[in-house]
């Protein structure tokens, strides 16, 4: 059987902190979903070359209460393991992360089939964040985390620590074991643990999440330690090499397939101008060995990341491209939806209401972390296009609906219909740009009252450009191409962790809920 080729990144566009695990056959990868919802994105393979969005895990309030979160808190980090006909998830729900203390909350699910229903959460430590659950051969449970110190003069990330996870008393039980302080690269997060003739491997993500991030491993005869590093850590980086397309590799999760060949997903990320990647950080895959004397190593005796890695000896199995267009026909959102912080409730978003319409009731600001009505689609690819029409009769200038080109409360790109006491009803650019709010950059342009308006971006890499067409006519520009790049995990200097959506939303200041109806949204990239 002649191989297939993997071309990486496996999933494009905000995607970070994969966790891989095997079903049979079936192969799933859990990424972070941090403060949008829901919860913890599953995509699903048979070959490893080929992957869809499947499911998300966390699907209800009681699961994941993100009201109130910050920006580039929520979910970080899940880790999906699959043990004798169940499938578990453990999660973290960031409630502060700013300053000395990081308030971390750890759970756990369970489902015993990946598409759900999954449980109650089960709620473990907040001693750290980056938890996973090993299942060892002997039918015993551990969970693993990083252990965050606040006091200054210490080491933040304290090292990784070992605890039992008891089934029968649902928790956490005995002793904490401090297990490993990791190597010089410091910032020790991520453990993952395996099992692999006698040893037990510890999979580490070090250097921080950006361009010095690293995999190390560490081994021990023995879960409780000591652990031994590897002489030849990092075992996978692209510090150092900035000609590299895949940077920021790093957080990395194994899988060994059902034909006995093993395989690391890691995160990593593609700029798009200079160091920004607009994208957010994405989930790539290579293709690992064990050496003669036993260390995890990517193979071909390298360690940067590859752009193709030849797929498993697994016949191909592809799947359907998803349609472009979303007429809103379903009585229920596409996978592809994601909203902020909340679930998306007949309160405020409704697909019945108008059947073929998505009507979002307008509520709190851009600003807010609480109940933003917006609905949005992660970009993912350099070159792409979105464009919707609405219906949108506004009263005054509190409120507004349109087009939304969104990285955090602090980061957006927004073109907006409105009310000016002058202008009437009129369209017209909004930015904030680390928190500096603008609605000056263009002209508002009246539209005509009673007439549905279609709004368009063009994102060609770091720039955007915006049209706007009333009724039938053509499609007209407003303003010229716009910079995004701030649009981005690394922008300004603090650190974020997700990446651009585009979407609808629609605000009513005021409060009384004023709705927007939307009758379309499409979606295309341009990338080859």
């Amino acid at each position: 059987m002649s191989r297939n080729l993997i071309h990486n990144p496996i999933l494009r566009g905000f995607h970070p902190d994969p966790s891989v695990c095997r079903a049979g056959e079936d192969y799933y990868i859990a990424t972070s979903t941090f403060e949008w919802f829901p919860g913890v994105r599953i995509h699903h393979s048979r070959d490893l070359v080929h992957w869809r969005p499947l499911t998300y895990a966390l699907t209800r309030k009681s699961q994941l209460n993100m009201e109130g979160d910050p920006d580039s808190g929520g979910v970080w980090a899940p880790c999906l393991t699959y043990d004798k006909g169940l499938f578990y998830l453990i999660y973290t729900d960031v409630k502060s992360r700013q300053g000395a203390f990081k308030d971390t909350p750890n759970y756990l699910v369970t489902a015993e089939n990946i598409e759900g229903p999954w449980s109650e959460p089960v709620y473990l430590n907040s001693s750290g964040f980056d938890p996973s659950l090993f299942h060892d051969e002997d039918g015993r449970k551990w969970l693993v985390n990083m252990l965050w110190d606040h006091r200054p003069g210490n080491n933040s990330f304290a090292g990784i620590v070992l605890q039992e996870y008891s089934a029968e008393e649902q928790g956490l039980t005995g002793p904490v074991i401090p297990i490993y302080k990791g190597t010089e690269l410091k910032l020790t997060e991520g453990p993952h643990l395996y099992r692999k003739d006698g040893w037990y491997y510890l999979i580490t993500a070090e250097g921080g999440t950006q361009y010095n991030h690293a995999v190390t491993v560490a081994r021990s005869k023995q879960i409780e330690g000591p652990y031994e590093t590897s002489p030849d850590n990092p075992v996978l980086t692209s510090a150092g090499n900035r000609e590299l397309e895949l940077q920021k590799a790093g957080h990395a999760s194994l899988v060994e397939t059902h034909t006995s060949e093993w395989y690391m997903v890691h995160l990593c990320g593609r700029p798009v101008k200079d160091h920004y990647c607009n994208l957010g950080r994405e989930t790539a895959i290579q293709r690992c060995e064990f050496t003669d004397d036993g260390w995890l190593a990517l193979a071909g005796g390298r360690n940067a990341p590859a752009l193709t890695v030849p797929g498993p000896n697994i016949p191909a199995h592809p799947f359907s491209a998803p349609a472009p267009r979303d007429d809103f026909d379903d009585p229920e959102l596409g996978v592809r939806w994601s909203t902020l912080r909340v679930p998306a409730e007949e309160s405020w978003l409704s697909l019945r209401e108008r059947p073929g319409y998505l009507r979002l009731r307008g509520r709190e600001s851009m600003s807010s972390l609480h109940r933003q009505s917006l609905v949005a689609l992660r970009q993912q690819a350099f070159r792409c296009s979105a464009e919707t029409a609405i219906e949108f009769e506004p009263q005054h200038f509190q409120q507004m609906a349109g087009l939304i080109v969104y990285y955090d409360t602090k980061d957006y790109l927004y073109l907006r219909i409105t009310h000016d006491e002058t202008l009437g009803k009129c369209v017209g650019i909004i930015r904030s740009r680390d928190g500096v709010y603008e609605d000056t950059l263009t002209a508002d342009v009246p539209l005509p009252s009673g007439v549905g308006v279609a709004l368009k971006v063009v994102i060609d890499r770091e720039f955007a450009q915006f049209y706007y067409r009333a009724g039938k006519s053509d499609w007209e520009k407003i303003g010229g191409p716009m910079e995004i790049y701030h649009l981005s995990d690394d922008f300004p200097a603090y650190i974020r962790f997700t990446g651009t959506f585009i979407g609808m939303c629609v605000q009513d200041l005021s409060g009384t809920l004023h709705a927007a109806d939307f009758d379309y949204f499409e979606y295309r990239e341009f990338d080859v």
